[in-house]
């Protein structure tokens, strides 16, 4: 019997491990995929939002200005790289410098700090390359960009060394609610907690209809975007967004933690787990996009994704308990700023299970810190003592990304570890290069192999089905 029983692990669900595992409670996390951060986490635009987009007084306007607290807090403690470079709203005419001047007293009434509306001069000083139409813009220095994926990595690996349980490939087939406790059926075995938190993205409706008829409905929404090699990272300096519209915050321009420029998205109504691209769609990103920066060179693109984002009929987030069951907490319609609003989510979820009677009294000993070693990114000396104390750490795999074999044994023998090549991707980097993976992946495939005892015909690139090998060379059987 567990205390509380979190179905997903995306960012939400990490964050309310996270916060959950300071206290002397009893969790497990279950999620259907073979890895955590594996659905809207891992593709979006990887920004930390500062706060003047949501309507005052919405759980979404006060979560995003705690999350933004939070999440630089979060990062700092746990490792994972985060950037405070701030985000600019342009401006190209009278009618958005009006909508600039909304957002303006929107994220003032949010708390949202240092706002400034900047005029021309001032606007393309601070970006030279932001296209000559634009007339002025919105400044928020307290915008970040962010690793997406290793945040919510961070935040479950911490929640598992502090005693939570992780169950993946486990999709939530049925909840029952029996002698003041959930019996929580899955694809591989049943559950039972006190408590359940459903933190389920795109899938939040279908599971909420397990309990009951969901007071809301999800709209998958695709989104499209170009990542674009590190010659471009410097195009830009902040995130640059134009002005949003009903379908969401626009195309944006903006580098990222690791030095590439990333460009879109694009908004398209369609299922949970259509993640295409089609060439409309990007042409009309790159179009838009080169109306805030007209000389980005998108011959030097690398790849392009999608994500799937957790739209809805509401316009707020909506975290509520069940009006069926007692002890149930739903956390839907989690779209933008739902990356920098987890945090706060999970803060405020953890407010409702003490109100719910739930005791929480913190552990004597909580671990919260994390480091990964980096060669990259580590000076002369570190990278000297890395290699002396493991010599995997002087043996390059990944030669666009500089990855090295120790990184990536370590990521295999980490608290949550990974068990397809984009798993080991997602951690360390490798296959982000201008080659995709084309030289290192076939190396990393047999490290995984040699590192965790898998049948190399067993690896997949990311979820089953997506096996590398299918038969043996030598006597050319399958199998």
């Amino acid at each position: 019997m567990y205390d509380i029983l979190i179905i997903g692990c995306g960012v939400s669900g990490a964050s309310c491990a996270y916060m959950l595992s300071r206290y002397d409670l009893k969790i497990a996390v279950v999620d259907k995929s073979n890895d955590v951060a594996n659905g809207t986490t891992k593709a979006n635009s990887a920004i930390i939002h500062a706060g003047y987009d949501p309507a005052p007084e919405t759980q979404m306007a006060r979560l995003n200005v705690r999350g933004t607290e939070l999440a630089k807090e979060i990062a700092e403690n746990l490792d994972v790289p985060c950037i405070n470079c701030g985000s600019l709203v342009l401006a190209f005419d009278e009618a958005d410098l009006e909508h600039v001047r909304k957002l303006y007293e929107r994220g003032c009434a949010n708390g949202v700090p240092g706002l400034k509306i900047l005029n021309a001069e001032e606007l393309h000083e601070m970006e030279p390359e932001i296209s000559a139409e634009a007339v002025g813009a919105l400044h928020a220095p307290s915008s970040c960009i962010i690793n997406p994926w290793e945040y919510c990595l961070a935040m479950a690996e911490t929640a598992v060394v502090n005693g939570a349980e992780l169950f993946l490939n486990r999709e939530v087939t049925g909840i029952d609610y029996r002698d003041g406790r959930f019996v929580v059926e899955t694809t591989d075995g049943t559950f039972e907690a006190k408590h359940v938190i459903s933190a389920t993205g795109v899938y939040s409706d279908k599971v909420r209809s397990l309990v009951e008829t969901p007071t809301y409905k999800i709209v998958p929404t695709r989104g499209q975007y170009f990542l674009l090699d590190k010659d471009e990272g410097k195009r830009v300096s902040h995130t640059v967004f134009q002005c949003p519209n009903e379908k969401g915050k626009g195309v944006l321009v903006s580098p990222t933690v690791d030095g590439n420029l990333i460009v879109g998205p694009d908004a398209n109504v369609g299922e949970c787990e259509d993640t295409s691209t089609d060439k409309a769609g990007l042409d009309a990103i790159r179009a838009a996009a080169r109306k805030s920066v007209p000389d980005i060179n998108f011959r030097m693109n690398i790849k392009n994704f999608a994500g799937v984002r957790a739209n809805s009929d509401h316009d707020d987030f909506v975290i509520e308990r069940s009006g069926t069951f007692p002890g149930f907490i739903d956390i839907a319609c989690v779209k933008s700023p739902g990356l920098t609003a987890a945090p706060a989510i999970a803060e405020q979820v953890v407010g409702m299970l003490a109100e719910d009677g739930l005791e929480l009294k913190e552990k004597e000993q909580f671990i919260n810190s994390r480091k990964r070693p980096r060669i990259e990114k580590s000076d002369a000396e570190m990278r000297k003592k890395l290699i002396e104390e493991n010599p995997l750490y002087g043996r390059i795999i990944c030669r666009c990304e500089n990855v090295t074999e120790g990184e990536i044994v370590a990521a295999l023998h980490a608290p949550i570890p990974p068990t397809t090549i984009n798993g080991v991707k997602r951690r360390v980097g490798s296959g982000m290069g201008r080659c995709q993976g084309g030289f290192c992946t076939p190396k990393i495939h047999e490290i995984i192999s040699r590192e965790l005892g898998i049948d190399m015909l067993d690896i997949c690139l990311e979820e089953p089905g997506s096996e590398i090998l299918k038969y043996r060379s030598k006597n050319n059987k399958e199998g």
